[in-house]
C-alpha cells in the first residue's frame, strides 16, 4: 500500500512539471483586429479561428437568437465562396471546421494540414469582409434553426431545463431568454435588421484571430495583414445591460415538459461572472459535490441512500452573471421535497464545515489534470487563447489560471458557500411531466 501511495504522489506532483508553458505572440492590426499566434511545429497541423464578442445576450427586446442565427448564416456563402460550398472546400483540402455560440461569444474555426494555412485565413477573412446576407439565405437558415430548436429544445427530454432556470433567476438581464432565441422573433425580423446586426458586431475591432500550430511566424503575419488588413473597422460596441436585484428569498416555480415521464428537481443560484475569483471557487465546489461516483452528492443520493437516479452540480460560467445549479432525478417513491432537503443538508455542511484535507487534495489534483488536458492539443490551445483574451481580458491566463486554483483554500470554499449558496438566495424549480399540470 505504501508503494502505491508513493507512486500516486509522484504522479500528482509531476503535473506541474508536465504542464508546458504555452508561448504566444499577440498584436493588433490597424483596424483593431487582435491577433494571437502560437507556434508548435511538432505536427503538420494548423488551427485558424476567429472569436467574435457577440452572443445570445446581444439583442434587442423582441429580437432574440440573432447571434446563434448568424452562426449558421455566415456559412451560407460569400462573394467569392459559392452558396453551400463552405464545408466542401474545407473537407476537400483535408480539413474540418465548425462554430458554436454562447450567450457571450461566437467562435468559428478551421483545422487544416499546415500547408493550407492560407486557405483558412482567406476563408475567415471572407466571412468577415464579404458575406452574402440576402433574403434567400435568411429563409434557408431560419428553417435550419427552427429544426435545431425542435430537436434540442422543444422535443428533447429536459431540453427546456436551462430555459426554466434562466426564467427563474433573471427578470431584466438578457440572460433571461434562451441563447437559441424564440422563433417568432426570427420570423418577425427584417432583412435590414439582420444586415444591421452583422455591421454592428462582426467587425475586426470586436474580434480576435488566433492561428496556432505548424506555422512560420513571419509568413503568417504577412498573410494576416494581406487578408484581414483591408477589413474596415467598425464602430465601438457599447453594452449597458440592466442589473439584477439580489435574490432575498427562495423563488419557487414549476415547469412542465411534455417530453418527460419522470420529474426532476433543480436548485439554482445566481452567482458572479467568470471574471471573478469566486467563479473559480464555485468550479471547485461543483467538482467536489458531483464529479464522479465518489463525489459527495452522488455517493450520498445515488449509491448510499438510493434516493436519486442521477444528481449533478454545475457552475455555468457566463460573462455578466453565472448560474450555479444542482439537478436531481428522484428514484422510486422519493419526493422532490426530500431531494431538496438532502441537497440543502450538503450545502449547509459546506457553509458550516471545512471540507476534509483529503477531499481538498483530491480537488487540487483534478484541476491540475484538467489544466494539462485543456492544453494538450493545438485546437484546444487556440480556443483557450481566444477565450482568455476576448472574455477575460488576459491572454496569459492560459498559463496563469492554474495558479488561481492552486491558491484557493478550504476556508475560501466555505466563505463562497456562505456568500452565495444560501437557502434564501436560490430558485427551486420543480420540472414536471406536462400530464401533471
Amino acid at each position: 500500500m505504501k508503494k502505491i501511495t508513493l507512486v500516486l504522489a509522484c504522479l500528482f506532483s509531476g503535473y506541474t512539471a508536465l504542464a508546458q508553458q504555452v508561448d504566444f505572440e499577440e498584436y493588433d492590426l490597424d483596424n483593431g483586429l487582435h491577433v494571437i499566434l502560437h507556434q508548435d511545429n511538432s505536427a503538420p497541423v494548423v488551427t485558424t479561428s476567429v472569436m467574435y464578442h457577440v452572443g445570445g445576450k446581444d439583442r434587442e427586446e423582441g429580437r432574440t437568437g440573432f447571434a446563434h442565427f448568424f452562426e449558421h448564416l455566415l456559412f451560407e456563402g460569400t462573394e467569392n465562396i459559392e452558396k453551400g460550398k463552405w464545408f466542401e472546400i474545407v473537407s476537400s483540402h483535408g480539413g474540418n471546421n465548425n462554430a458554436n455560440t454562447s450567450n457571450d461569444r461566437t467562435y468559428y474555426y478551421e483545422v487544416f494540414p499546415s500547408n493550407n494555412l492560407e486557405l483558412g485565413l482567406w476563408m475567415e477573412s471572407e466571412r468577415m469582409l464579404h458575406p452574402i446576407i440576402k433574403q434567400e439565405g435568411v429563409d434557408t437558415q431560419n428553417e435550419v434553426v427552427k429544426e435545431e430548436r425542435r430537436l434540442r429544445v422543444d422535443n428533447a427530454p429536459y431540453g427546456q431545463l436551462l430555459n426554466a432556470v434562466c426564467e427563474a433567476l433573471f427578470e431584466n438581464h438578457p440572460y433571461k431568454d434562451p441563447n437559441i432565441g424564440y422563433m417568432k422573433d426570427l420570423d418577425a425580423a427584417s432583412l435590414e435588421e439582420f444586415q444591421a446586426y452583422f455591421k454592428k458586431y462582426y467587425v475586426p475591432n470586436n474580434a480576435v484571430l488566433v492561428v496556432a500550430g505548424d506555422i512560420d511566424m513571419d509568413k503568417t503575419k504577412k498573410m494576416i495583414k494581406e487578408y484581414f488588413g483591408p477589413v474596415p473597422k467598425g464602430a465601438p460596441v457599447v453594452r449597458n445591460y440592466p442589473k439584477e436585484a439580489p435574490i432575498e428569498q427562495t423563488i419557487r416555480t414549476k415547469h412542465y415538459d411534455s417530453n418527460i415521464q419522470n420529474p426532476a428537481l433543480i436548485t439554482a443560484y445566481r452567482t458572479p461572472g467568470f471574471g471573478s475569483r469566486e467563479a473559480y471557487v464555485l468550479n471547485m465546489i461543483s467538482t467536489y459535490l458531483s464529479n464522479g461516483r465518489s463525489s459527495v452528492l452522488y455517493k450520498k443520493l445515488v449509491d448510499d441512500q438510493k434516493q436519486a437516479l442521477q444528481v449533478s452540480a454545475f457552475n455555468l460560467e457566463q460573462e455578466d452573471y453565472g448560474i450555479y445549479l444542482v439537478f436531481a432525478l428522484p428514484l422510486g417513491e422519493t419526493s422532490l421535497e426530500t431531494l431538496e432537503e438532502e441537497i440543502e443538508e450538503e450545502m449547509k455542511k459546506l457553509r458550516t464545515e471545512l471540507i476534509s484535507e483529503r477531499d481538498f487534495k483530491k480537488l487540487q489534483n483534478q484541476f491540475e489534470s484538467n489544466y494539462i488536458n485543456s492544453n494538450s492539443s493545438v485546437q484546444g490551445i487556440a480556443n483557450s487563447l481566444a477565450r482568455y483574451y476576448m472574455l477575460y481580458g488576459d491572454t496569459n491566463l492560459i498559463n496563469d489560471q492554474i495558479d488561481i486554483y492552486r491558491s484557493i483554500t478550504r476556508e475560501e470554499i466555505q466563505d463562497v458557500a456562505i456568500k452565495y449558496l444560501l437557502p434564501g438566495k436560490k430558485a427551486v424549480i420543480e420540472y414536471l411531466p406536462e400530464e401533471n399540470q
